[in-house]
């Protein structure tokens, strides 16, 4: 890759973590067969993708869509180099995961106060000091299990507005403090754009430095992608995406679409940065998600349009 003004400190290999088992069927009212969902493992993987989040320890009566994920975790476990993630609200969610060995937690932990109330019935604080419990735990366990939390609703919320950019900063360094490993930022609802990204990754990264690797954007307001590459501009290695654009927080009101998975790699691709990802098995694979959320939107844009000719390395006649 040629470096440019647009391209400097843009690293040449990126994970794309895939969401969609979790995030993406969080929203959707049906409950997708664990066959299913195993079958979307096994295809995700020959895919080439090597991070997953594979479901939530949350109780069934409040998310039957995730009820499975125990069953779900163990296969994930199975297939070589796959790092199985899963997402625990609380310090019960946490023991579980540690019980199951996944092989990494992650905490949601909401920068604005009404939507932490609203998605965990605790303030922010309430749920920094829910973090000190749960590494602690992970830690007198003797557990491998990686300690990630999400700083989510970082760029704006929809039920309180404005999110300050200073509570962001003290909220990461409260979790780093308390024994996170690992951070990452996620534009819950969609207000984000590529000078706000730029501006808070800059800040977040001279509390967290390569703690924070990961960035999670929702394309609510189309500028999905946009604010990806702003992320990667810091030299952010980490992205999350859902195949087909899916997904969103049921406590969070206009909370809709991830970044596409397929749209995601095919940008990073064009830019010569290396995801390992195969876009036929992507698309393929995106072909079978359309059938078992039969009637629910999809999103994305290389589904349609598919791979340009030089991409694939074809001749064009002049």
């Amino acid at each position: 890759m040629t470096s440019t003004a647009s391209t400097r400190g843009v690293p040449r290999a990126v994970t794309i973590r895939e969401v969609g088992l979790r995030d993406g069927l969080q929203i959707i009212p049906r409950v997708v067969p664990t066959s299913a969902k195993l079958e979307w493992i096994r295809d995700a993987y020959a895919a080439g993708q090597r991070e997953l989040e594979i479901g939530s320890f949350v109780p069934a009566r409040l998310m039957p869509q995730l009820a499975d994920t125990a069953e779900v975790l163990a296969f994930a476990r199975t297939l070589p180099g796959l790092v199985a993630s899963v997402l625990v609200p609380n310090l019960k969610g946490a023991e579980r995961a540690i019980a199951e060995d996944a092989d990494a937690m992650l905490v949601p932990l909401s920068a604005s106060h009404a939507h932490s109330l609203a998605n965990l019935r605790k303030t922010p604080d309430d749920v920094v000091a829910e973090i000190g419990r749960i590494r602690a735990a992970r830690d007198a366990a003797g557990s491998r299990t990686l300690l990630e939390v999400g700083i989510s609703t970082a760029f704006g919320c929809t039920i309180q507005g404005r999110v300050d950019e200073a509570e962001v900063v003290r909220l990461v360094q409260a979790v780093l403090d308390a024994g996170a490993e690992r951070v990452s930022l996620a534009d819950t609802v969609g207000y984000a754009d590529p000078a706000q990204v730029g501006r808070l990754f800059e800040k977040v990264l001279r509390v967290a430095g390569d703690r924070l690797d990961c960035g999670h954007f929702h394309d609510t307001r189309g500028l999905g992608l946009a604010n990806c590459f702003a992320a990667l501009q810091l030299g952010i290695r980490r992205l999350d995406a859902c195949l087909g654009g899916i997904g969103g927080c049921p406590h969070a009101p206009g909370a809709s679409g991830n970044v596409a998975t397929e749209d995601l790699a095919y940008m990073l691709a064009s830019m010569d940065i290396e995801t390992g990802l195969d876009f036929d098995a992507l698309i393929a694979l995106r072909g079978k998600l359309a059938g078992w959320l039969e009637g629910e939107t999809l999103h994305g844009s290389l589904w349609r349009a598919g791979l340009p000719r030089t991409m694939r390395g074809e001749e064009v006649a002049a």
